[in-house]
């Protein structure tokens, strides 16, 4: 028998990490989103991110993510909270850690992975986007201020 130690008969909910990085100007600022390749919300616009690997550090999963979708890599993230409302994810019970970064300015990105596109869009004409993500960038451009 191949049974893990502490394993329980109920289900877990699936951890996710998404990354808002904010682009700032004088007049404005940007948040980076990818178009999704894949269902659910396939053409629809998101933050980077996606599933924490198994015993992967939360850090490294958002770093991990954010190089697979978009290219950029070695900036200094920071965790800024956690999103479990059931049903914030088609797929299943899904609690996802926020992250973020403060850019001086927007770099340039190549979408990659599960991204079909990845794009600077201004705060204040944001797309329509996929799971609870505008309540994640609410929230991190509120501990910002």
């Amino acid at each position: 028998m191949n049974a893990k130690k502490y394993c329980y008969d109920y289900p877990r909910p699936s951890v996710t990490v998404d990354i808002v990085l904010i682009a700032e100007f004088v007049s404005d600022k940007k948040i980076l989103l990818i178009e999704r390749k894949h269902d659910p919300f396939k053409g629809m616009w998101a933050l980077p991110g996606g599933f924490v690997d198994e015993n992967e550090d939360l850090n490294d999963a958002a770093c991990r993510e954010l190089k697979e979708e978009t290219g950029i890599e070695n900036i200094k993230i920071m965790q800024f909270g956690a999103f479990g409302k059931p049903g914030r994810d088609p797929r299943g019970h899904t609690v996802a850690i926020g992250f973020m970064a403060i850019l001086p300015s927007t770099i340039n990105v190549t979408a990659g992975d599960d991204a079909a596109q990845a794009m600077w869009f201004s705060v204040n004409k944001l797309p329509d986007l996929a799971f609870d993500h505008d309540e994640i960038i609410k929230k991190a451009l509120e501990m910002r201020e």
